[in-house]
Order: C-alpha cells, then sequence, then structure tokens
C-alpha cells in the first residue's frame, strides 16, 4: 500500500477531528509519514495549494497575508532602525526558536537550512502559491458550468419572483406601524436579490418583508450549507465546541435527560460535543438538509430526521424530554408555529432550549447593513427576548433560565469586515454571477489582500467585544431554557 500524499493525510487528520469535540488540536504519531512532494517547483507550489485545503485554509489569502506581511517587515526593517533589524532577525530566527530546542520531537531534518533561507523561502513559496492558487480557481471555474446553467434558468424570471407581496402588519403582534430596520443585497454569497427587515414599532420584532418564497429559500440556501459551500460551514459550525458546551451546560441545574431533539442539528456538530457534558443521553437531530442524514452516518445524532419539525410534530408527540433550537427560529417562516411543534413533542414537565441573535444588540445600531446576524436573506424573523417570553407563556412554558453574555458570538467585527470585502470584491468564480474576467479576479484578489490587516484588527476588537459582553452579560444573542408545564 502506498504512503498517502501529504494533502490526504491533513483532510484524513482534519476530518478525524471533527469527532473529537473538545480534544487537544496537535498530536504527535511517532513514525507517521506520508509522501513527500516531488517534480519542479510548480508541482510543489500545486501541493502546496492541496494541503492548505485539505486544512480547510483559504490559499489565496494566506498567500495575500503572507506576501503583506513580509512587506511590513521590510518596511519596519529599513525605517526603524535597530528595532526594526530587531524583528527581522526575530522573525528569521523564529522557527529555530520555537522547534530548535534539545531534544524536540518537532524538530525537523533541516531545521537549519530552512531557518537561514526562510526570507527567500517565505517569499517564493508565496508567489508561487498565489499563482498555483489563482490557476486552480479558474480550471474548478470552468468545472462549474453546469452549475452557472442552473443558476441562469433559475434568474431567467428575475430575482424578484422568489418574493411574496409585502404584509402590512407584524407577523407577531399584528400592529401596522412598521418602519424600515435595514435593507440590503446578499452579502453572505453575493446572490442578486435586495432584501428588507422591517421593524414593529408596537412589539419590537423585525422581520424579513416581503419575505422569501419557500421557492426562493431554497434558491438563496443552495450552495451554501451543502454543496459548494458546504465544507465552509462544516468547517465554522466544527469550530464552536466553546459554545456547544455551553449550550448543554445551561441544562445541568436543572435535568438530566434520557431524550434530547436538536431542531435545525445541520451536521450534528452540537449533538457531538454536547455528549461530553450529557454522555448517557439520547441525541436526535432534524433538519431540511441531507446534513442530518450525514449526522446519523457519523453517529453525531441516533436517528436523524429530514424535513420540516411542524410536520413531524404529532409523530413525535410527547417522546423527547429535550428540544433544542440554537439559532434555528430566526430561519423560519413562522416562529410561533415552531414553537407549537415543540410544545406538541415534549413530555410533560421537558425542556426547551432556545438561542437567537438579539435584534436589540448594540452592534446592530453601530455595524448598521454589515451586522453579521441580520444573515440575510436567511433569517427570516429576529425576535426580542420579552417577545420570546411571552410567546413561551402563552403555551404552557415557564422561563427558568436566560443568558445573554454567555450566548454572545465573538464575530460582530470579523464578520463586517468579510461582508464587507464579498460586498467589494464577490468571488469571481461563483455560478449565480456572470463570468469571470481578469479584471474580476484581480479586483477580488486586491479586496482580499487589502482586507488581511482589517480581519487582523477586526479579531482583536472582537476579542475585546466578547470579554465586555460577558462581563456585562450583553452581546449580539441570548439563550433562553423554559420548562413545559405539567398541568
Amino acid at each position: 500500500m502506498s504512503r498517502p500524499e501529504p494533502a490526504e493525510l491533513l483532510a484524513l487528520t482534519r476530518r478525524l477531528k471533527e469527532y473529537a469535540a473538545d480534544a487537544t488540536g496537535l498530536a504527535i504519531a511517532p513514525g507517521l509519514s506520508c509522501g513527500a512532494p516531488s517534480g519542479s517547483a510548480g508541482r510543489a507550489a500545486g501541493a502546496r495549494v492541496a494541503e492548505l485545503r485539505a486544512q480547510g485554509l483559504p490559499p489565496g489569502l494566506l498567500s495575500a497575508a503572507q506576501l503583506s506581511g513580509l512587506a511590513l517587515l521590510g518596511a519596519v526593517a529599513v525605517r526603524q532602525g535597530r528595532w526594526g533589524a530587531a524583528a527581522a532577525g526575530l522573525y528569521w530566527l523564529q522557527p529555530y526558536l520555537a522547534l530548535g530546542g534539545p531534544g524536540s520531537p518537532l524538530r525537523p531534518a533541516d531545521l537549519g537550512r530552512a531557518t537561514a533561507a526562510r526570507p527567500v523561502r517565505s517569499l517564493g513559496t508565496a508567489l508561487r502559491t498565489a499563482v498555483a492558487a489563482a490557476g486552480q480557481d479558474r480550471g474548478e471555474g470552468r468545472d462549474t458550468a453546469a452549475a452557472a446553467a442552473a443558476y441562469r434558468a433559475d434568474l431567467a424570471g428575475g430575482a424578484g419572483r422568489f418574493l411574496e407581496p409585502r404584509r402590512p402588519d407584524c407577523p407577531w403582534c399584528g400592529s401596522g406601524r412598521l418602519a424600515v430596520r435595514v435593507r440590503v443585497p446578499d452579502l453572505l454569497q453575493g446572490k442578486p436579490g435586495r432584501f428588507t427587515l422591517e421593524r414593529c414599532d408596537g412589539c419590537g420584532h423585525v422581520f424579513q418583508n416581503p419575505r422569501l418564497t419557500p421557492e426562493g429559500l431554497e434558491f438563496y440556501y443552495r450552495d451554501f450549507y451543502e454543496g459548494r459551500g458546504g465544507e465552509g460551514a462544516g468547517r465554522v459550525f466544527g469550530r464552536l465546541g466553546s459554545a456547544y458546551r455551553g449550550r448543554a451546560e445551561m441544562l445541568l441545574p436543572y435535568a438530566d435527560p434520557a431524550s434530547w431533539l436538536d431542531v435545525g442539528t445541520g451536521h450534528g456538530h452540537f449533538c457531538n460535543a454536547a455528549r461530553a457534558v450529557w454522555p448517557r443521553t439520547r441525541f436526535d437531530g432534524l433538519d431540511m438538509g441531507d446534513g442530518v442524514l450525514e449526522a446519523e452516518r457519523r453517529g453525531w445524532v441516533e436517528t436523524g430526521f429530514r424535513g420540516q419539525f411542524p410536520e413531524f410534530a404529532e409523530k413525535l408527540a410527547g417522546q423527547y424530554e429535550v428540544v433544542s433550537m440554537y439559532h434555528y427560529l430566526e430561519h423560519t417562516r413562522d416562529p410561533l408555529a415552531e414553537l407549537d411543534a415543540a410544545a406538541t413533542v415534549l413530555a410533560p414537565g421537558g425542556f426547551l432550549a432556545v438561542e437567537l441573535p438579539d435584534p436589540q444588540s448594540r452592534m446592530a445600531g453601530l455595524l448598521g447593513p454589515a451586522w453579521l446576524p441580520w444573515f440575510q436573506p436567511q433569517h427570516q424573523h429576529l425576535m426580542p427576548a420579552a417577545n420570546l417570553r411571552e410567546a413561551l407563556a402563552d403555551r404552557g412554558f415557564t422561563v427558568l433560565a436566560e443568558e445573554h453574555g454567555p450566548a454572545h458570538q465573538g464575530n460582530d467585527f470579523f464578520g463586517a469586515v468579510a461582508l464587507t470585502a464579498a460586498r467589494l470584491g464577490p468571488d469571481p468564480d461563483r455560478p449565480w454571477g456572470p463570468p469571470a474576467t481578469t479584471r474580476a479576479r484581480i479586483r477580488a484578489g486586491a479586496v482580499r489582500a487589502a482586507a488581511v490587516p482589517c480581519f487582523a484588527a477586526a479579531a482583536v476588537l472582537d476579542a475585546l467585544r466578547t470579554a465586555a459582553a460577558r462581563h456585562t452579560d450583553g452581546g449580539n444573542a441570548y439563550r433562553m431554557l423554559a420548562r413545559k408545564d405539567t398541568r
């Protein structure tokens, strides 16, 4: 049996790590090896691109970041005298300082040569990787011809046909006092269309108006969680281990459930992680996409139900001690019907756990259309916590706990940069867009390169914002745990 290529081994490692939700990020396996890349520099660069993608990393963006960093380091070394030279020297020696300790199990055989040649090798690798990534992107673009034809057919009648007529009243309280909260295009994928979120002045409910038709939902969800965007979505969900644990631990003071249904489970990442908190609980999952069936095949859920939750309500009536809806209700066409279904599926005394974006977050006003939780066109409804409490009480639930700070998702600034970059430099190979041109590729590359320092700054700001949100018990989301009354 031949040894695997490096990219194959990296892809397998990343896939296996998904099954260990809270495992270490680094493990050393003595004697494990793979085939080394061989051939020309071009083939080596192609192998490097494959390895980065196998790790779930964007080769083009990383190359741009590396080139930007080298340019900044060179400028500092020239302009800042001794301090600049010291910074450049530390960069030069960093591999040896990190890996060159006596007896280090991570010390590569060619560490000395690699350290000595680091600046030249880094520059050459970044340039070759950027060229190879661009070439592979063009090749993949040619492979999307069938998908592009299907999208052109869907858009032949215009994107307006995916919207229902605008409604004059609030779907939550019936008030006619509505005001536009935000108008945005599809910043997530760059698909055609423009969407409006309106806010009810009576109850504060925010909803998409006009809302998407079922056909429109299928069109805008396509290639996001599965298909073309499935790997990226899976990568994001696979990195939310601490959030999953926090959700699972919220129930610790109240119950020891034997059965749990996670609605909107996706590929079952929460259920896989929650077993560390509830090892004796049976986790089932429900979702509209095929990912729930994959979750069942992986063993991350015992049973996967594919379809609309209200359609399963009578079949599953009274069967679960816990039903969870984590960032699910905002995606639904009728959240009140979803709460009715949860009340039906839960046994008396059972628990409903809900997590939602908070439309009253301060960041919603600060970032405007670039606030990620608006998430247009997927999010149909964003309800204040007071509205959810009232709706739960109307359905025979008693709210036991409510969390705001711990539910905060630290992505406000990073998400704003990502949405803005996608708007300014959209993916030239997206099958729903116009044919890719050299100018579009150059623009996308330039925007990605310029966004690198913005992403770095955003990560720092998000870390500070997360600390502040948890300290003040406020953020961009909230969790609620309620018990179904036994009477």
